[in-house]
């Protein structure tokens, strides 16, 4: 894939003014074409330390940042240059540039407004087209990676939903198949206890009915007092039988 278009550097002798501080910008140019970036930074620097509103200045020192991989300083010098930029085409490519370093940040929907920005100043510039496609397509996939996440997240969701209500029903069928053991155990001990009292119950009235050890019943003392009767009048009248009769004293010899 071809690589993000370079920075498009500004010839800065054009914009200075006083001859000390084009010095300055001049060799900071050259320290940066040579990748010398940390030393073009310092130059262009000085440079701004003399004349603060130089365009050049802020413009290289954006680009000197960038190259150097920081681009939140890189876009405080190209919106800097920005204000102080006279004609479209200097807009175009400072738009340009700060789309690159917006890209580099991983901000996609604003690169790609600012190389909108620039294509409108400048519409033939091919390198910019080239850089909104890439952008675009770059977006493109993360809006796709964002919807299979959601999508991932709201399967993962679904699950964990079904899973509880799941866990919910089983802990309820337990807590039910619990309550009804409960319920039959209840029942069962209930209906032990009532045969247990029908059993002391049936056990003490039996107790009861039978006859104690030396014991006799109504009825039986009832006939004995009866065959008491009637031995008595038999031996009554035995005795008036035997009353009756002589009796022999004479004793045998």
């Amino acid at each position: 894939m071809k690589k993000l278009i370079p920075i498009i550097f500004f010839s800065a002798v054009t914009f200075v003014s006083a001859q000390s501080t084009r010095s300055l910008i001049n060799d900071g140019v050259d320290k940066y074409d040579e990748k010398q970036f940390a030393d073009a930074e310092v130059n262009f620097k000085k440079g701004l330390e003399k004349e603060n509103d130089l365009f050049a200045g802020h413009y290289n020192l954006g680009s000197a940042y960038y190259k150097q991989g920081r681009f939140d300083e890189a876009l405080k010098q190209y919106q800097n240059s920005l204000a102080l930029a006279q004609t479209d085409n200097e807009k175009a490519k400072i738009f340009h540039n700060i789309g690159n370093a917006l890209l580099k940040n991983q901000k996609l929907k604003e690169s790609i407004e600012a190389y909108k920005q620039s294509l409108k100043l400048n519409p033939n510039d091919l390198e910019t087209k080239y850089n909104l496609s890439y952008a675009l397509k770059k977006q493109q996939e993360q809006q796709q990676n964002q919807q299979n996440q959601d999508n991932k997240d709201q399967q993962n969701k679904d699950q964990q939903n079904k899973d509880q209500q799941n866990q919910d029903q089983n802990q309820n069928q337990d807590q039910n198949q619990n309550k009804d053991d409960q319920q039959k155990q209840d029942q069962n001990k209930d209906q032990q206890n009532k045969n247990d009292q029908q059993q002391n119950q049936d056990e003490q009235q039996n107790q009861q009915q039978q006859p104690k050890p030396n014991e006799i019943s109504k009825e039986e003392a009832q006939r004995i007092l009866e065959a008491l009767k009637n031995n008595e009048a038999d031996l009554q009248k035995e005795l008036r039988k035997k009353k009756g009769k002589p009796v022999n004293k004479a004793k045998d010899w």
